[in-house]
């Protein structure tokens, strides 16, 4: 490592950096990374650059081997697997603010954290942290800028040492949403951590049960998740209730209500597609009627299959299934439409098949 990147990562590790950020350099040729004069007080991405590196310096406790600042082609560049960010959600409308923003600076000034990669012929780099950046400059190329270059500091990292650095880079980002953050701990729980929780807190110097609580996020099966209108919407405060719920279901090895909150979760998903651009169901809703699905108490309801409504309110009841016949109920006040009912019915019918007490 050369005396000046020895000495900018001692200035990291100290927190002695001034308010500034590294000057950008041609694509091809790395450049030192030397400290300017302090930015205008007006600058706040300053502040928000230097409390960056100094806690990316703390946490690479000296994994970081080389530091290094380069201007890429985006195209040479891949997202990191590990990267919390779900990348197909990624559109010009919620990167707009930060396109404008690359334009009205002339170009990208914070820098993206990135290591480099081998045995890919069609990339050089990879982001640990900043694809939102490299999204918003490849879609800039794209569109009457293709001069536009993405700025990225190259850190050689383990995957584990990638991992808490992309952590920390997204920690007090309000467009990474808790169910991104939680899937990437989960993974990372088995890759990093052998399955130890304790281990993880640690590591990433969390409360045990806040990540215990994430990870029960992250957990959430894909049938829950497809309720949301978005991945997004799925929080941490919201949503912990329905996953714990669910967990304990699954634990049971429950076959009653585990079944109704897969049909009613279905429905809402597709209540979801079908109001796309338009108002829909918020995440705190979805939560509410997937936990009001119930069974019915055995004194008010001697049914023997009770299917909800898309509103979760119980539809239509199987009350009896015998050599005369299959008795139904239809419950007022569902909200279910003819449609909805007929395909309910046709649902009931299946279930009642296969538990052998169909129409013979």
């Amino acid at each position: 490592m050369s005396k000046r990147q020895s000495d900018y990562l001692s200035a990291l590790l100290n927190d002695a950096l001034s308010e500034s950020t590294p000057a950008p350099v041609a694509p091809t040729r790395p450049a030192p990374v030397v400290p300017t004069a302090p930015a205008p007080a007006s600058v706040r991405s300053a502040t928000t650059l230097l409390a960056r590196e100094s806690a990316l310096a703390r946490v690479a406790n000296g994994e970081v081997k080389q530091v290094t600042q380069l201007l890429l082609d985006p195209a040479r560049v891949r997202i990191w697997t590990g990267n919390p960010r779900h990348q197909e959600s990624l559109t010009e409308a919620n990167c707009r603010e930060l396109i404008d923003a690359i334009l009205a600076e002339g170009g990208q000034k914070v820098p993206a954290i990135v290591r480099r990669v081998d045995n890919d012929p069609a990339h050089d780099y990879e982001v640990i942290a900043g694809s939102r950046r490299h999204w918003a400059i490849s879609w800039l190329r794209a569109n009457n800028y293709p001069d536009m270059m993405f700025l990225a500091q190259v850190y050689a990292l383990d995957d584990e040492s990638a991992f808490r650095i992309s952590d920390i880079e997204n920690r007090a980002r309000k467009d990474v949403s808790d169910f991104e953050r939680a899937r990437t701990y989960l993974t990372a729980l088995d890759q990093h951590y052998g399955g130890k929780q304790v281990r993880m807190a640690e590591r990433l110097r969390l409360s045990k049960g806040w990540l215990s609580k994430m990870l029960s996020v992250g957990a959430l099966p894909d049938w829950a998740v497809a309720a949301f209108a978005s991945p997004a919407d799925i929080q941490l405060a919201t949503c912990y209730p329905l996953a714990q719920r669910i967990q304990s279901l699954e634990a049971a090895n429950d076959t009653e209500l585990l079944p109704l909150m897969k049909y009613a979760a279905e429905e809402l998903g597709k209540l979801q597609a079908s109001v796309r651009g338009g108002p829909t169901v918020p995440a705190a809703e979805v939560v509410r009627l997937l936990m009001s699905v119930d069974a019915p108490a055995p004194s008010e309801d001697r049914s023997l299959l009770t299917l909800p409504a898309p509103s979760g309110r119980p539809a239509l009841s199987v009350m009896s299934s015998n050599r005369n016949g299959v008795s139904l109920r239809l419950h007022a006040g569902s909200g279910a439409s003819a449609r909805e009912l007929t395909e309910l019915f046709r649902k009931a019918l299946e279930a009642l098949d296969k538990q052998g007490k169909g129409l013979r």
